[in-house]
């Protein structure tokens, strides 16, 4: 699994892809389809987190400290399994890659969310609110199907451990990870271009401290219909059909550990996916709460709440997830500190 990183390459020309995207369509007329008379907006205001006046100064260090922890935390994970040789295995591997996204999502958003509590009037252009939403529509989407890709691991590996190895080669899983940043690009891309053809002309206030599909889509002053419809298409497709395998994956896996005659065995067992059992609850919990809920004209304190926490605190919590109970992580981690700061 060292030759991960020769997938960076091309995972680095596909994340170029929106830095032209916002000036083709802004430039060229196609974010001014609909036939309405007026002018086209140049920018959107963030409300953010107006509700919440009293405590901006609290909750802009509490969401500092928990980006920097995420930051560190997930970084460390990266440079664990790639340092060390007892955790180059498919297991290892996708969690390297898994560590990477949360990076990336939530750098996505929490910067600028940052920026916005110290300003009295945070403002978006309609170029950095088209980038913001494709990259958090892009590692949202590859963080799901890279969590089908760990549940599929964890039942390959207690349902046919001796088929193991050859189910979950090198080649299989760098092509799962392929196919998750894959899907992800498809999905950013595919909303960000049916959203932001559209045209806006009326109301520039989004409910929200970032610039997430339902607020933006809620201000188009078109018919949103064929949006929502690819909406829905693409939601089902990469967040409801990974969800749906991973729920396959852990009923095998329940139903195995039922098998196993003796409770220590099953305890054994059941510890080697607890983590990711924990992550899947929180992030699929959370986000489920936040989307499938009845949705009023305007996006409230509760929707932001939810959404800090499974773009802000399930990043933070991955890293504790998977290093405080796994015992080969510790290990690589007490190696490393031996190798790099006793010399031997």
């Amino acid at each position: 699994m060292d030759k991960s990183l020769s997938l960076l390459p091309q995972l680095c020309f596909c994340l170029s892809v929106p830095i032209l995207l916002p000036s083709f369509l802004f430039h060229s007329g196609l974010g001014e389809m609909g036939g309405d008379n007026g002018t086209e907006l140049a920018e959107f205001i963030l409300l953010g987190f107006s509700g919440f006046v009293f405590v901006q100064g609290h909750l802009f260090w509490g969401v500092l400290c928990m980006y920097v922890v995420t930051l560190l935390g997930n970084s460390l994970i990266i440079l664990l399994t790639l340092a060390d040789s007892a955790l180059h295995s498919p297991m290892y591997f996708f969690l390297r890659h898994f560590s990477l996204v949360e990076i990336l999502y939530t750098t996505t958003i929490v910067p600028r969310m940052l920026a916005d509590l110290h300003s009295s009037c945070p403002t978006i252009s309609r170029a950095s609110c088209f980038t913001q939403l494709y990259f958090f529509a892009l590692f949202g989407i590859a963080e799901c199907c890279l969590l089908t890709a760990m549940a599929y691991d964890r039942y390959a590996a207690i349902c046919c451990p001796l088929h193991y190895t050859t189910l979950m080669n090198q080649r299989t899983c760098a092509g799962m990870v392929g196919a998750s940043y894959l899907a992800g690009i498809v999905t950013g891309t595919s909303h960000s271009i049916f959203i932001f053809t559209l045209p806006f002309r009326g109301a520039n206030t989004i409910h929200h401290f970032l610039c997430d599909i339902l607020p933006v889509l809620s201000l188009a002053s078109a018919s949103t219909f064929w949006a929502e419809v690819a909406e829905l298409i693409i939601t089902t497709a990469f967040i409801f059909v990974p969800f749906l395998l991973i729920v396959a994956s852990y009923a095998c896996i329940l139903a195995a550990i039922l098998g196993v005659a003796t409770s220590q065995g099953r305890q054994k067992i059941f510890s080697t996916c607890s983590s990711h059992l924990f992550v899947v609850i929180l992030f699929y919990g959370t986000a489920t709460a936040a989307y499938m809920r009845p949705q009023s004209d305007s996006f409230g304190d509760t929707d932001q709440i939810l959404t800090i926490f499974y773009t802000v605190v399930t990043p933070m919590c991955n890293p504790f997830v998977y290093t405080l109970r796994n015992k080969e992580v510790t290990g690589a981690m007490r190696r490393l500190m031996k190798r790099y700061l006793c010399g031997s």
